[in-house]
């Protein structure tokens, strides 16, 4: 490997930062620099070649530039920002002074517009996610987007950028601001505008989109069921464009990242781009950052590791073991090892070492969202909601199995940072644990497992996440399986990524891909049928 300070240094073959002689190893990713130190806010050139077992030398690799940022700070870097000038899919002339321009997709941005006024005018622009009768369906409901402003235009300026008003729910408070030289961007396809005495052509206006660096080219997908591809494409398209804020955030509702949607997010955008910045600085944010719900805090560590299976940087690990330790909510454990955020253990000390700056916050179980119209008090289109009617009990299967799941990670963890005390404590805990859930959680009559210690009621999460983390003995897997076939969708579209691991870990692999390309209200495909090209919230408006 040589690493040179200057293209013409790294082109004439002269690593003046570093170079690394020939190293007789099977190590091929995440080397560490073994030259002068790196400055900060510095370029710099790198290139390798490769010796095989018989000594024989390939040439140089293609010459590869990096930019170091700041040292100071996350452990993790930052990548850069991409803005994309977006032509219309579709543009029509509705009269001598309206248009209707469709950009095909739903990007956070705003407009350009270039326009040669004759005098000064009042252009009317409205911006929307949703149709309605053909027009932008100035009323679209939940937290779907409409705005309506105005663009002053003068003789004497030709090029616009159309300045938007924010949203106080999304900037400010502890949604995630943007650069201030970003403007306020917008989730909008649609876009009408009025009141224009000149012509405006299609190659005049243009969607100004905003996204974190994602190179698309990285991964495709193609099969022969249509509505598969149809759904990749969604799919993938969603983590490029709700990643406009360089983290996993919920969307443009708050703006705010969330443990399980930001796991979510994570094994998409692993598998689609070899791009991990902005995973790794969504953990980071984690640490001090904590949300409510107790099972999205014990995706922490789920999103730990899975970086370092892609990355093999165990830089993240090593940095924040402690705080990792006490995000599982090992201390809440009873003597059985199943754990429960009811029995009087969560105390202002507690809050401050899971990372809560506002002690008196205090953890709620959640298993999906939303939860019963009971529990929520909302006139759900189904009463029972996205969590299947579960009974929320103190201790709580849902919560649990997550919990085992976390000491089963933290084990392997402890392996890899040569902790042999933990490792054997961690491992001895998810012992524990798998043995109560099987013991005190599941109804052997039955078949199946049961809401929570006490309960009457068995919902489809308290049987999918047993499957899905590997806690379901041998000889009850069918009863177990049947039960979840039998509930099909129950669950929100976060909850389906459990639901499908544990389908997949079964057998049912051709259950769960009918799962994936089924054309039922609650799918992936009904997201697209309902004219959406970025992934919702919930299968349908109705849910919400």
């Amino acid at each position: 490997i040589l690493v040179s300070s200057d293209k013409s240094n790294i082109d004439s073959d002269i690593g003046d930062i570093w170079d690394s002689k020939q190293v007789m190893n099977n190590i091929s990713v995440n080397l560490k620099h073994g030259g002068e130190p790196l400055k900060p806010n510095t370029d710099y050139y790198w290139k390798v070649r490769i010796f095989d077992s018989d000594n024989r030398l390939s040439g140089y690799s293609e010459v590869q530039k990096f930019c170091t940022g700041s040292f100071e700070g996350t452990v993790s870097s930052k990548n850069f920002f991409l803005i994309e000038q977006i032509s219309p899919f579709s543009f029509k002339k509705n009269s001598e002074s309206s248009y209707f321009i469709d950009f095909g997709k739903d990007a956070f941005g705003t407009i350009e517009l270039r326009y040669q006024a004759k005098k000064r005018e009042i252009l009317t622009f409205r911006l929307g996610e949703k149709l309605s009768d053909g027009k932008i369906d100035i009323n679209p409901g939940g937290s779907i987007r409409f705005q309506e402003v105005t663009l002053n235009v003068t003789p004497d300026k030709q090029n616009y950028t159309l300045v938007l008003p924010p949203d106080r729910r999304n900037t400010e408070g502890d949604a995630i601001l943007l650069p201030d030289s970003f403007g306020v961007v917008f989730p909008f396809r649609y876009c009408e505008i009025d009141n224009a005495s000149e012509n405006i052509k299609s190659e005049d206006i243009k969607q100004k989109a905003f996204f974190h660096y994602f190179d698309y080219a990285q991964s495709s997908f193609t099969s022969s069921d249509k509505i598969l591809d149809q759904v990749w494409d969604i799919c993938k398209y969603s983590m490029k464009a709700t990643s406009f804020t360089g983290l996993y955030i919920d969307g443009d509702r708050e703006r705010i990242p969330y443990e399980a949607d930001a796991y979510i997010n994570q094994l998409g955008h692993y598998c689609t781009d070899r791009e991990y910045a902005m995973g790794r600085q969504t953990i980071e944010y984690f640490m001090d950052h904590p949300t409510w719900p107790t099972e999205w805090l014990l995706h922490t560590i789920l999103m730990v590791i899975e970086d370092y299976k892609y990355t093999g940087d165990a830089k993240l690990i090593k940095e924040y073991y402690e705080m990792l330790k006490n995000k599982t909510l090992k201390e809440l454990a009873r003597e059985d090892g199943l754990i429960s955020t009811q029995t009087g253990k969560i105390t202002g000390e507690f809050m401050s070492k899971i990372g809560f700056a506002d002690t008196t916050k205090r953890l709620r179980d959640i298993v999906d969202w939303p939860q019963s119209q009971k529990g929520t008090g909302w006139n759900l289109a189904d009463p029972k909601g996205e969590s299947d009617g579960h009974q929320m009990l103190p201790v709580n299967t849902v919560v649990n199995c997550f919990f085992y799941e976390n000491m089963k990670i933290m084990a392997e963890v402890a392996g890899l940072l040569n902790k042999p005390e933990d490792l054997d404590e961690f491992h001895y805990m998810a012992s524990k644990v798998k043995k109560s859930i099987n013991e005190k959680l599941f109804d052997r009559q039955k078949g199946v497992y049961i809401d929570g210690e006490g309960s009457d009621h068995s919902s489809l999460h308290s049987n999918m996440l047993p499957l899905a983390f590997d806690i379901v003995p041998e000889k009850y897997k069918n009863s177990v399986v049947d039960f979840v076939k039998s509930r099909g969708m129950a669950c929100s579209v976060y909850g389906a990524q459990f639901l499908l691991e544990g389908l997949y870990k079964a057998g049912e692999s051709l259950y769960a891909l009918d799962l994936m390309r089924s054309e039922s209200e609650r799918s992936w495909w009904n997201m697209i049928k309902t004219g959406s090209t970025i992934t919702m919230e919930a299968w349908d408006m109705k849910y919400k």
